[in-house]
């Protein structure tokens, strides 16, 4: 592993802290991290680092000194940056997750059965698609902005021979981006199958060095199971199909997820649950989504927010985080990660799409 050999941040570090702050202090940026680093917490912080990998304050926050616009603005280039900034993560982690405080404590995973949930749309009126997610990262590595050229090869040769032992409906092939043509690299991007270089709240974060090496896709022969390598975590696991069969989507991820953890060892903290690069990932790291046609509750984007808010979902654009939706279709997903388990998180999404869907069809039949 790399580490920087300080043990306070050094001079030329807390400049660009001291600028970046006061620039953000001076701005009208409406992102958590402007919310809750006081002026006090950011004197208390600035000068230290993680004990293992020296990771300053700097590291945590630049995404959110370049990028003013951000929603949230802190990332954690390793596993310790949560307890060594907890000053500045805690307040944030709280507010994002409607309710985590210090003394809260993530519960034990409890997956259930995906058959618990049955299909959102039967007749496939608004769905046109479902995806669950989760992230995963390896203990004893960093995250992104720590990680070396070795270790991105080191984590891609760990995860690869682990994926090349799933069977069944989850076996498949691993494409490295590395050598990939880029005709074919555009075409999974246009698929929604693979992640892409240029995101710049990620790359204002150090997550995107020595690209492209150690990152790959892992697709099963029926393409409804991907495993995203070295992307924003060590490992994103998707289970996806057309439809609005979440049960059948969820337990698909379930069944994946489990395989890699028998020979796989994953960071988590008694407290957070899987630790994760990005603090609104953490916990469950569940990511349960559809993309849904809404044209009557879409009209009015800031009504259907609202809505969507009441049962703890998160509307983004058709292509997510910072899109706009094309042609009336929504990325739509559950907002809350953590202090409920995975099988809640996937039961809150499942009881809020389908009041969104009702809603919909109430407003289709004023017309």
């Amino acid at each position: 592993m790399s580490v920087r050999p300080y043990s306070m941040a050094p001079c030329e570090i807390l400049e660009l802290l001291e600028a970046g702050y006061q620039k953000l202090a001076d701005s009208d940026s409406k992102s958590l991290l402007k919310k809750h680093l006081t002026k006090p917490i950011f004197d208390k912080l600035k000068t230290k680092v993680t004990p293992s990998y020296c990771s300053t304050l700097l590291d945590c926050i630049q995404s959110g000194l370049c990028n003013l616009d951000s929603n949230v603005g802190i990332y954690a280039p390793d596993p310790e940056a949560y307890q060594t900034f907890a000053e500045i993560f805690d307040p944030i982690i709280n507010d994002y997750h409607k309710g985590f405080g210090k003394g809260a404590k993530h519960p034990a995973s409890c997956f259930g059965y995906g058959a618990d949930f049955p299909d959102l749309d039967p007749e496939q009126k608004f769905i046109l698609s479902t995806r669950v997610r989760c992230g995963r990262s390896i203990q004893d590595f960093p995250f992104n902005p720590c990680l070396s050229e070795d270790d991105y090869r080191k984590l891609e040769c760990m995860i690869t021979n682990v994926l090349s032992t799933l069977c069944n409906e989850h076996a498949g092939k691993y494409y490295p981006l590395v050598g990939m043509e880029k005709d074919v690299q555009q075409k999974l991007i246009d698929k929604h199958y693979l992640f892409k270089e240029g995101d710049r709240f990620l790359q204002a974060a150090n997550a995107s060095r020595f690209w492209p090496t150690g990152r790959g896709i892992f697709i099963n022969r029926a393409r409804t199971f991907l495993v995203w390598v070295n992307e924003e975590d060590h490992i994103r696991i998707i289970s996806m199909e057309r439809g609005g069969d979440l049960g059948r989507v969820y337990e698909r991820m379930i069944i994946g997820l489990e395989s890699l953890a028998h020979s796989l060892k994953f960071s988590s903290d008694s407290r957070l649950g899987n630790l994760t690069f990005c603090p609104t990932n953490l916990g469950t790291t569940i990511r349960a989504s559809v993309h849904i046609k809404l044209p009557h509750l879409g009209k009015d984007r800031a009504k259907l927010e609202e809505m969507a808010k009441k049962h703890n979902l998160q509307v983004r654009g058709t292509s997510g985080e910072h899109t706009e939706a094309k042609d009336g279709v929504y990325d739509i997903s559950n907002s809350r990660r953590m202090g409920l388990t995975e099988y809640q998180a996937v039961g809150e999404m499942h009881k809020g799409i389908s009041a969104l869907i009702e809603a919909e069809c109430k407003e289709c039949c004023k017309k």
